[in-house]
């Protein structure tokens, strides 16, 4: 059967994992595909042919599927090309399943993101859903709980949800200075770590959109759905990433699981335990790496060491 949502599918210069993740979304056969690729660097020998090589990939799509792309011409970096090619995508449809060249899916994470685009489509307290799960062992009795956490490794959001989304973080100062995201925070040191990152973001320091969009969540109140069972494996991790470039990572190339028939949680809360369990095992080794637990190189390509004062 042909899945009706739609998929934004974003890629770049690795024809590999781009392959890989096309044969999965074959699979699934959507109705209409919305590419977004970025273009080659100038000081990059060779990337112009790979970015070609990644972009005929699409060329293979065999079955009855409208493919719409957005290519740039130039390279406009990871944190204008996603963003501007998914407001580019919203203006085409009203949902979207999102996925990047390295986020490979089980089969069962499209209908389990079509069933529930469906089920919360006019709830303004989910802003999106995710096909991550990074828990060490299931939270609940459902087949999903709701997270403050924005994970983006395969996910499905709305046009109404992305209408928050705001690049520059445009209301950051104001809130800063009123502590009116405070709330967002399980303590205040989470918030204060939290604090130095959005502050860059908002100086246009770091290029990455996912951090705005994590904002665009906390300033509206905004929970994420996020799949008792893991659903993506970033197979992406290596020196060519972007950002994940320690390939000896624990959230490398994890492990997927079918979900199955849906069970639904009766209440929409946050599940503290499991998000207190990524913030202390993702997030917190960016602020106070441990020699256990350094801090991630992917983080370090973010955040350049400070210098000595």
């Amino acid at each position: 059967m042909a899945l009706e949502t739609p998929i934004a599918f974003c890629i770049f210069n690795r024809p590999a994992l781009t392959r890989k993740v096309f044969e999965a979304i074959a699979v699934a056969k959507p109705r209409r595909l919305l590419v977004i690729g970025d273009g080659a660097r100038a000081n990059r020998p060779g990337e112009l042919e790979l970015v070609d090589q990644t972009r005929e990939i699409i060329g293979l799509v065999n079955w009855d599927c409208d493919v719409q792309v957005n290519y740039a011409s130039q390279n406009m970096g990871c944190k204008q090309r996603i963003s501007s090619g998914l407001d580019w995508a919203f203006q085409q449809s009203d949902e979207l399943i999102i996925l990047e060249d390295d986020c490979l899916p089980d089969p069962s994470f499209f209908s389990y993101c079509d069933e529930l685009l469906e089920r919360y489509r006019d709830d303004d307290r989910i802003m999106m859903i995710s096909g991550d799960n990074f828990q060490p062992q299931p939270r609940t009795n459902n087949s999903y709980y709701f997270s403050r956490w924005a994970h983006i490794w395969g996910w499905a959001s709305w046009r109404r949800a992305w209408e928050h989304f705001d690049m520059e973080i445009s209301t950051w100062p104001r809130a800063k200075a009123d502590h009116s995201l405070r709330s967002a925070f399980s303590s205040e040191r989470e918030y204060r770590n939290w604090e130095p990152i959005l502050d860059r973001q908002f100086a246009g320091e770091i290029d990455t959109w996912d951090f705005p969009w994590q904002y665009a969540c906390w300033a509206n109140h905004g929970l994420s759905i996020v799949p008792e069972q893991n659903l993506i494996s970033n197979i992406g991790f290596g020196g060519d990433a972007t950002h994940t470039v320690d390939p000896e990572s624990h959230l490398a190339n994890r492990p997927t699981t079918a979900i199955g028939e849906l069970v639904h949680p009766p209440l929409i809360l946050p599940n503290h335990e499991a998000d207190q369990h990524t913030l202390e095992n993702i997030f917190d080794p960016m602020f106070s790496p441990q020699p256990s637990n350094p801090k991630p190189k992917w983080y370090r390509r973010l955040m350049p060491t400070r210098k000595a004062a």
